[in-house]
């Protein structure tokens, strides 16, 4: 059955080598079979792949380990788009209806440099793309994603196959030890119940450092693709801190030499309750001890098991509670994971968590009533690793923050790994300004744009500021990239080459307290040829928000409206810098107000002058009807009553000291080695 009529199909990856196409034949099994028997992927981060592994000894379980035997796949049919009963029956697809199809593709199962992948139909996702009738069928290209988060199958073939055998025993004897399933008869379910497929990930954990392979993790999963809301779930939203929140408490760590630890949550969701009634398959492999066909069973989820739509909401409630009741610990009303008690301040990301305090005793009693609610966690020490971003603590007290493993990701996926690439002292050309380029070559696919983009974004928000105007120029063509566009971004890759292990230091400079610098481009963008381009109009701005001395947060974003004047451009910087500023200044109060030393909880809000940028000051400061800035209604004066009641102050600073200035436009040598010393400490 092949995808709807002529789908051109491909996968975001690699495709240079692959880009006369690999013919992939997608085979008609019948739906339940394919339902049953294949491995299913969705995304790197949760991949479902239907295991042959063994249940550890257990009640009704057989306690055999992991078959040698390789299970290989065979080549499953193509899924049937969302809110389709049949996607090859669906003659009227909607033009603005993206209904992607996949299909997990093996050009030979024997052979372990096989070709694998998802196909997207194309012609669902883009409608009016005029290139269908190319004869020569679905045209398959590999997918490249991270090497060490992968299906079953492919697990199986690496050379550490046994440490993953290790890592799913370890998971399986862990969810059955926990009691988070139990084996019921299959005509016990109720009559209309899902029973929803089990599903596997695997993953090496490595330090970011030295690279080695710390970690080998298997987890279980069920298939939340298949569940429906009102059915199995109601709500998904689930609360993580926000960058925000966690540079800020290591500026307060780095500004008062604090200590800190590191938790990690064992099997997080696990622990918490199931909320709703839900039954899963047993996955395929598994024995029961006493010989019975496992077809004639299920499991039936009593713990909130991995994979459900609402797993991270139910564990993060179910944390919250316990935190909150049975440690004492008292949720901050800006940030919701950030929590206080005491002299220790509280960080928690999903089920990756740190403590801070100038108290190492105090901490260890946290720790001590943390492990006493009955929640299993694993202390990590110090901090080191989190979120994928190094944290090393120098001997001045300064903290650096680095991110190399990303950047040689980054580096590999633009084939700039050798030792003679020529590297470029600053992130982009000064002397050019992306456009879309209509009328110019195209982007000849030498790597996965979409995808490094995506990790640049990372990347620029974790620690790299000084990439950010040309990462979001960059990301701003994705849809339809052009030779200009892939170049910029192998500019960009031999920057990172030149600068990999540098990145964000956090060297306090006491008593500045909150401070934010504001600066914007007004219609930077503008091109002539390409005037029809609403986004040639729009002005671009830039902020960095930084309390004493240490950067919390910035962006360089293109504003969503469009500016009359450099005084409306710079005005409309200011809001949206502010926007991101006063919640800050309202979590800095609000730890004043518990007992920690903060320096000073008032924002100074500094704006270039430049050209009648005084008009914008006169704006914020001055309320008085203006007939040429009347349209700059209350989305833009919001923060006028902080001015009026003296909370922030705005003045003007000259151009040469205007941190955010490489926010907003590419930057000579000199000027960005002048800023970057200034703001990210190298």
């Amino acid at each position: 059955m092949p995808p709807s009529k002529k789908g051109r199909s491909t996968s975001e990856g690699d495709t240079k080598d692959k880009e006369d196409g690999d013919r992939a034949k997608i085979n008609e099994n019948n739906e339940n079979n394919s339902r049953n028997d294949e491995e299913r992927g969705e995304s790197p981060l949760g991949r479902e792949n239907a295991p042959s592994q063994t249940l550890n000894d257990s009640p009704g379980l057989s306690p055999n380990v992991i078959e040698d035997e390789l299970q290989l796949p065979e080549v499953q049919e193509p899924a049937r788009p969302l809110g389709s009963a049949n996607a090859a029956n669906n003659e009227s697809i909607q033009p603005r209806l993206v209904q992607a199809m996949s299909v997990e593709i093996f050009k030979d199962p024997f052979d372990e440099t096989s070709m694998q992948g998802e196909i997207f139909c194309l012609e669902t996702m883009f409608p009016d793309w005029d290139a269908y009738d190319e004869p020569g069928g679905p045209l398959a290209m590999k997918a490249s994603a991270d090497p060490d988060t992968m299906y079953h199958h492919e697990a199986m073939r690496e050379p550490d196959r046994d440490e993953f055998k290790k890592a799913m025993q370890k998971e399986i004897d862990d969810q059955m030890e926990n009691g988070n399933f139990e084996i019921i008869k299959r005509k016990e379910v109720p009559k209309g119940a899902t029973i929803l497929p089990a599903v596997w990930q695997m993953k090496r954990k490595r330090d970011i450092l030295s690279r080695q392979v710390k970690k080998w993790k298997a987890r279980l999963n069920v298939d939340g693709s298949r569940m429906k809301k009102g059915i199995h779930y109601d709500q998904t939203y689930a609360p993580v801190a926000s960058w925000n929140s966690i540079r800020t408490l290591l500026a307060l760590t780095a500004i008062h030499n604090w200590h800190t630890v590191q938790l990690d949550y064992v099997l997080a969701f696990p622990q918490a309750p199931v909320e709703k009634e839900i039954y899963m398959e047993i996955p395929r492999g598994v024995k029961l001890s006493d010989g019975d066909d496992t077809k004639d069973y299920v499991l039936k989820l009593k713990r909130n098991v991995y994979g459900q739509k609402q797993a991270g909401r139910v564990w993060n409630k179910y944390l919250v509670d316990k935190l909150v009741n049975e440690v004492g610990f008292k949720q901050s009303e800006v940030d919701e994971c950030v929590f206080y008690r005491g002299n220790v301040l509280y960080v928690l990301y999903t089920d990756d968590s740190i403590l801070a305090g100038p108290d190492k005793n105090e901490i260890d009693k946290v720790v001590k009533m943390i492990q006493d609610t009955g929640l299993n966690i694993t202390i990590e020490g110090d901090l080191q690793d989190f979120l994928g971003i190094n944290i090393q603590r120098e001997n001045d007290g300064s903290i650096n923050l680095t991110q190399p493993h990303l950047i040689d990701q980054i580096l590999k996926d633009l084939r700039l790994t050798d030792d003679n690439v020529k590297l470029k002292d600053i992130p982009a050309k000064s002397s050019e300004i992306l456009t879309a380029g209509l009328n110019t070559k195209e982007f000849d696919k030498s790597f996965n744009y979409r995808s490094l983009i995506g990790k640049l974004n990372y990347l620029e928000r974790g620690t790299r500021s000084d990439i950010s105007y040309i990462v979001h120029q960059c990301a701003r063509f994705t849809s339809n990239p052009k030779e200009q566009h892939g170049q910029a971004i192998k500019w960009l890759g031999r920057y990172l080459k030149a600068t990999k292990n540098k990145g964000l230091r956090i060297k306090p400079k006491r008593g500045r307290a909150l401070e934010v610098y504001v600066d914007a481009d007004f219609a930077g963008n503008f091109n002539k040829k390409e005037s029809h381009l609403r986004d040639t109009a729009r002005s671009r701005h830039g902020y960095i928000i930084m309390y004493d001395g240490v950067p919390i947060t910035w962006k360089s974003q293109l504003q969503t409206e469009i500016a009359l004047s450099s005084t409306e451009s710079e005005y409309t910087g200011l809001s949206y810098a502010l926007r991101e500023a006063i919640p800050i200044m309202q979590l800095l109060k609000e730890m004043k107000t518990r007992g920690f030393p903060i320096s000073g909880a008032n924002a100074k809000m500094h704006c270039k002058v430049f050209e009648d940028n005084s008009g914008a000051l006169e704006i914020a400061k001055i309320h008085k009807y203006r007939p040429r800035t009347k349209h700059l209604n209350v989305k833009l004066h919001h923060f006028r009553d902080y001015v009026t009641r003296g909370e922030i102050t705005i003045n003007p600073i000259d151009t040469n000291d205007q941190l955010a200035d490489y926010l907003t436009k590419p930057v000579n040598v000199h000027i960005l080695r002048k800023l970057r010393k200034q703001v990210m400490g190298w």
